[in-house]
């Protein structure tokens, strides 16, 4: 039979069950587009960066079951799309990349758009294809999808010559795709030895990152039998509910917030899952990890990387959690006669800090923990969270209680700035029934706020609150300390009013703590209408997070003796002549 290139592709999608696709068409896609357009099933979106099209995708892989796919022109719409890619590589999100490519039919050299895509593709992505018959299409795209779901995931490439996708060739079939349900084999020698040292612990915990996203009825049934208490990454923050009596937060140690400091103090046997111990996570390698550590992942590339791991368990979380709790039921725990001591030290520690930060409060302001708090309050436990980096960032990860999997998503690995107002769009695209809300900073919102036309176009409404204070503040607050001063982290005059109007959207202020409740009722009242709406959030920066201040502590203390003091009278000096 013969099909055009392009009704091969979108029959491709249909079959791994793609629902949307981002982009900007171009000589190159045209045809694809044209024939998107006549599917059923999958909705073309038209973005005005295709860097916000790729964010767009990483939230659709995060927030739903279908996989985040984006249809761009070569060469220039791949290089505006790297930083989405790249932040899909490096958190392990799936993402389906389609460009066009130029002729393979004219023999021509310098055509538009020319450029080994493959070559600059290598490194960011799991794999490039380019497909050179109509034959290959289908199975490569199938191919890509496999790779891009399966073991760590990330994004895959696939390159299609526009002269492939506009022509007719002949295919034998159009095969179905057909889903693999395989399970993971758990090594049971692996289990009995993590057993083993878990019954000789006094004091176990649990570190947890996005890897073990769809195994929280099993880590909530182990820390209760281990009574350990729990700590998770930045991307991982939704994958133990903060509700939970052994949940203490982000990390652990004195970048952490208290509970986690506390609880994991004695931790003598670490059981981390679904996590690399990257920087972020670990308060900039400043996290003290015990030598019992028994660490679970589907990388095998990652195990004793940073941390040296005394059992090393590779496979799915789910699975292998799954096979451990098995054999933590057959053994007795004598720990869980303490439990009623670790959660009221857990309590006590998390109401503290609470409190700390709701006295600390300054005038034209708004007190970062009230805002949260209101947020939580008014928000259900399905609704998404969507922050940018920055230092919202680590505001919301100290102050946001996070209840439900996969309603917190963040930039974190690659740690692209621009990351929220398009992943918020694409979060809701997935998810219309549920609120979905958007924390970014100024500056960050300044790269990809534009994308508020295409959620004004398609009646997406987001919520956008921009902590707005004039500065760059997780960077300008870390050259404070050891510079003394700011350099370029000061921005210009905003009007985000001007720029809401201008998008499209609503917008709203909010300047003071009293007006915390009425604001975020209003913002979600207009939201629910289908019209995104930026509020202004006048945030008090001036309180540094536990983050920012262990993470400088950590990296000051690794200083040369004499750089150390050069940096310290510096900043000193320059405090005293102002």
């Amino acid at each position: 039979m013969k099909r055009s290139g392009a009704s091969l592709v979108v029959f491709a999608l249909e079959q791994i069950g793609v629902k949307a696709t981002f982009g900007i068409p171009g000589v190159h896609n045209t045809e694809l587009y044209d024939e998107l357009n006549n599917s059923k099933s999958i909705q073309p979106y038209l973005v005005t960066h295709e860097c916000g099209a790729a964010f767009m995708a990483d939230a659709v892989s995060r927030t739903s079951g279908s996989i985040g796919t984006i249809v761009i022109v070569p060469a220039a719409g791949m290089t505006h799309a790297l930083s989405g890619i790249g932040e899909a590589y490096l958190d392990g999100i799936p993402m389906l990349i389609l460009s066009g490519g130029v002729r393979t039919d004219n023999g021509r050299s310098y055509q538009l758009h020319q450029i080994d895509q493959l070559k600059i593709l290598e490194g960011i992505t799991k794999k490039a294809f380019r497909i050179q018959s109509y034959k290959e299409i289908i199975p490569t795209i199938y191919e890509a999808y496999r790779i891009a779901t399966t073991e760590e995931c990330g994004p895959t490439f696939i390159e299609i010559p526009v002269n492939i996708q506009l022509f007719q060739g002949e295919v034998d079939s159009l095969p179905l795709y057909q889903r693999s349900n395989s399970q993971t084999k758990v090594e049971s020698e692996k289990i009995f030895e993590a057993i083993q040292i878990l019954k000789s612990a006094s004091h176990p915990g649990i570190f947890v990152g996005w890897g073990a996203k769809d195994a929280v009825k099993e880590l909530i049934e182990i820390s209760e039998l281990l009574n350990a208490p729990v700590a998770t990454t930045l991307q991982g923050l939704s994958v133990f509910p903060a509700s939970h009596k052994n949940h203490t937060g982000m990390g652990f140690g004195e970048y952490s917030v208290p509970a986690g400091e506390a609880a994991f103090a004695s931790c003598d046997c670490l059981l981390a899952i679904g996590t690399r111990f990257s920087e972020i996570p670990t308060g900039s390698f400043g996290m003290k990890v015990p030598e019992n550590l028994i660490h679970v992942d589907i990388n095998q590339n990652v195990f004793s990387k940073n941390y040296p791991a005394k059992v090393s368990i590779l496979g799915d979380a789910k699975d292998v959690l799954t096979s451990l709790l098995e054999e933590l039921k057959k053994e007795n725990f004598s720990q869980i006669k303490d439990s009623k001591k670790l959660e009221e030290l857990i309590f006590k520690k998390k109401q503290e800090y609470q409190n700390e930060w709701s006295q600390h409060n300054v005038k034209d302001r708004v007190n970062p923990a009230l805002f949260f708090q209101g947020l939580r309050n008014r928000l259900s436990d399905d609704s998404i969270l969507v922050v940018d980096d920055g230092n919202h960032t680590f505001l919301a990860a100290e102050l946001f209680p996070v209840n439900q999997t996969k309603t917190f998503i963040s930039p974190t690995d690659f740690n692209c700035m621009g990351y929220c107002v398009p992943a918020s769009i694409g979060a809701k695209l997935m998810n219309p029934d549920k609120t979905v809300v958007g924390i970014v900073g100024d500056g960050a919102f300044l790269m990809t706020g534009l994308e508020l036309v295409t959620a004004s176009s398609q009646n997406i409404g987001v919520i956008i609150f921009v902590f707005y204070d004039g500065e760059l503040s997780q960077i300008s607050q870390g050259q404070q300390i050891p510079y003394g001063r700011k350099t370029c982290t000061i921005l210009g005059e905003m009007n985000l009013k001007g720029i809401a109007t201008g998008t499209g959207a609503g917008y709203l202020h909010l300047f003071s703590n009293d007006q915390i409740a009425s604001v975020i009722e209003e913002a979600i009242r207009i939201s629910e209408t289908g019209q995104p709406v930026v509020v202004e959030v006048k945030i008090d920066y001036s309180k540094a997070t536990r983050f920012t201040k262990g993470v400088v502590k950590t990296n000051l203390g690794r200083f040369p003796l004499g750089e150390k003091f050069r940096f310290i009278g510096r900043a000193l000096l320059r405090k005293i002549i102002g």
